[in-house]
């Protein structure tokens, strides 16, 4: 039975609780207690130098977060939130390091789920929630993923049902002169653009900065996953097959009726972004089941839409 009563008392008392947004599934621990947020890095095996999301209730929250905020956070705010976006601005004082990873800002959004919500407002406070998974692995976008990855690590899980949106927030820097794009998500630059009436660069320009879930191996499955565009990829897979090694596959296209038995699994994704978005993690949490030697995956189109998609497989896909 689900209970935020049961998942509040928890939190006030430093234990560790899943949470549901519209993105991922989090692993919350209150904010403003270091030891409860050294928990979450321990679970993870997340290192410590690696910032965490801190999820608020509202807005208005922001000023117990960061200091000098500035007028674009409050615009970028009323646009998307709740919502995916994460905001970078400067550390109020009384945050804890630990939660920044040593940094001198913050991670805050608000998460677009009714049970979070509801939790948080009724926590009232901030939580520490990265995804709830080990680290550099699978992000959960169901209850039964963190069980799975996490077990009894996690004190309470929250079960708000399948993620809607299906990969992690857009996260943009606003403690530099101009916005930074610093993670791609669901919204989109042109998205941002529109509000600030303003361009952003991205993170490639600023390589130093240290952002959650932009590391160069994550999301990945326990198999190899390897990327290849539509005409290296059938090419490689008949002469897999031709080794008996055992694939799985996902694709835009259906399965070609003659391929052998070999493919164990192939998967046709939708050609909307937005749909891909929401079914990518449960697919590849459903192949990671499968007996493959590995998975293969067709290169996403190379358009604006589909940046945070090709991010996130780039950074769980192995060489050849």
């Amino acid at each position: 039975m689900i209970s935020i009563e049961q998942a509040t008392t928890l939190l006030l008392n430093g234990k560790l609780v899943a949470i549901p947004t519209e993105t991922v599934y989090g692993l919350a621990a209150d904010a403003k207690n270091p030891t409860a947020v050294q928990k979450i890095y321990t679970v993870k095996g997340r290192p410590a130098t690696n910032p965490l999301i801190i999820h608020i209730p509202n807005s208005d929250a922001m000023i117990e977060w960061a200091i000098n905020i500035p007028q674009n956070a409050w615009k970028l705010a009323s646009a998307f939130w709740p919502g995916p976006l994460t905001l970078i601005l400067n550390r109020h004082p009384s945050v804890p390091k630990i939660v920044t990873g040593g940094q001198d800002t913050v991670a805050l959004r608000v998460p677009n789920h009714s049970l979070t919500l509801a939790l948080l407002n009724q926590f009232g406070g901030g939580v520490a929630a990265p995804s709830a998974n080990r680290y550099g692995r699978i992000s959960p976008t169901t209850a039964q993923h963190v069980e799975k990855s996490l077990g009894n690590a996690v004190d309470y899980i929250l079960d708000g049902g399948p993620c809607t949106i299906g990969i992690e927030s857009t996260i943009v820097s606003l403690v530099g002169p101009s916005p930074i794009i610093l993670r791609y998500g669901s919204i989109s630059a042109l998205a941002l653009r529109r509000v600030l009436g303003e361009n952003l660069t991205d993170k490639d320009n600023h390589p130093a900065i240290e952002v959650p879930g932009t590391s160069h191996s994550h999301y990945a499955p326990l198999q190899p996953l390897h990327l290849l565009d539509k005409e290296t990829l059938m090419k490689t897979l008949l002469q897999w097959i031709e080794q008996n090694k055992k694939v799985s596959v996902i694709s835009f296209k259906e399965r070609p009726a003659a391929l052998s038995p070999l493919i164990l699994k192939w998967i046709c994704m939708p050609s909307q972004p937005q749909f891909y978005a929401q079914q990518l993690y449960q697919q590849l949490h459903a192949l990671d089941k499968e007996k493959s030697d590995c998975i293969v995956v067709e290169v996403p189109p190379p358009s604006e839409e589909w940046l945070a998609i090709r991010d996130r497989l780039q950074r769980a896909a192995r060489p050849l």
